[in-house]
């Protein structure tokens, strides 16, 4: 009688449970079947089955060793992308902490560049009140009684700051002229002075005229000075001193 459990002890070494007990079971019908009797050419068949079935387990086996290591590589490449994905983020934040200290850099630079460009504008005024009478008196033909810097208050609280405020006559008319300085007058500064020549004008009830001063006008100013404001005059700072000295 075939040893049933021996046969399935051995298999099971080299088998799963359920490949074990198969076996166990074709051998064991194989042996105590007297009317098949193992030949040698059928056990060497046999013998050669379960060496298959061996190497296939083998190759499952090694299959399973290869899937294992690639998890464990993908696994690895995740820690890695993760990794990466974190020093990205902080890169991130640094860049954004980096962009908003230039954007508040960039306001400071701003401001500086117009309190600057405020300072170059009363440095012309200051230089050019004393020769406002002699320079009213010869383009406009005006006898100037006061001149100044001014803030020229409105009835809703609201004000205009006239940087050359002259007041006086023109051929016995009240006339008041307005001038605006800046170093280096562009298109918005020229729309911002003409809203506030027809804000005075309608304040002050009068005769208004306005003309600016600046050190140099862009030649595309210059054309916009003549096609929208033909009522505005414009000269370079030089101009005003050889217009004061002008004998009459």
């Amino acid at each position: 009688m075939a040893n049933t459990f021996k046969i399935y002890e051995d298999l099971q070494d080299s088998f799963s449970e359920q490949q074990a007990r198969t076996l166990t079971k074709v051998i064991s019908q194989s042996i105590i079947d007297e009317s098949n009797i193992v030949t040698k050419v059928e056990f060497n068949r046999l013998e050669r089955i379960v060496e298959e079935l061996a190497e296939a387990q083998k190759r499952t086996e090694q299959r399973l060793d290869s899937l294992t290591q690639r998890v464990e590589e993908l696994a690895e490449a995740q820690k890695r992308t993760e990794a990466r994905v974190k020093e990205l983020a902080e890169a991130q934040k640094k860049t954004e902490e980096t962009v908003r200290q230039l954007v508040v850099d960039m306001a400071d630079v701003k401001k500086q560049l117009g309190g600057l460009s405020m300072a170059v504008g009363y440095g012309i005024e200051d230089k050019y009140i004393p020769f406002m009478k002699k320079f009213a008196l010869n383009q406009y033909n005006a006898v100037i009684s006061k001149v100044e810097r001014k803030n020229v208050k409105y009835a809703n609280g609201s004000y205009d700051e006239v940087n050359l405020y002259l007041e006086g006559e023109i051929d016995g008319k009240k006339t008041y002229i307005i001038g605006e300085s800046k170093a280096q007058p562009g298109k918005k500064d020229v729309d911002k002075f003409g809203l506030m020549l027809k804000r005075l004008k309608k304040h002050l009830n009068a005769e208004v005229k306005g003309f600016m001063i600046g050190y140099v006008y862009a030649p595309a100013v210059e054309d916009y000075f003549a096609e929208k404001y033909p009522h505005i005059d414009f000269f370079k700072t030089y101009q005003i001193e050889e217009i004061a000295e002008i004998s009459k």
